[in-house]
């Protein structure tokens, strides 16, 4: 998924150097991030975070041994889901 990191919530203020030819009406010269960026070390971070949380609305439960792997119980059966790269 080449835009997964773009859904990431970050949780500190981070500021970012305008791109090149980028200009305002105050000649502001830094960005304040909304979301995350592919390429900012926080992404990562911050789309698993949401995933995770994802995963636990929809009833999973995240492993003690593996941070990356999820399952769900239910009516006889076991689903698991681990996230590789």
């Amino acid at each position: 998924m080449k835009n997964a990191f773009l859904h990431g919530e970050i949780s500190k203020e981070i500021y970012m150097d305008s791109p090149p030819g980028m200009t305002n009406s105050i000649g502001m010269k830094v960005c304040k991030l909304k979301k995350a960026l592919y390429g900012l070390k926080q992404s990562p971070r911050a789309w698993f975070g949401r995933f995770t949380n994802s995963m636990k609305a929809f009833g999973y439960r995240a492993s003690n041994s593996d941070h990356t792997l999820f399952f769900k119980k239910g009516k006889g059966r076991i689903t698991a889901l681990i996230i590789c790269r």
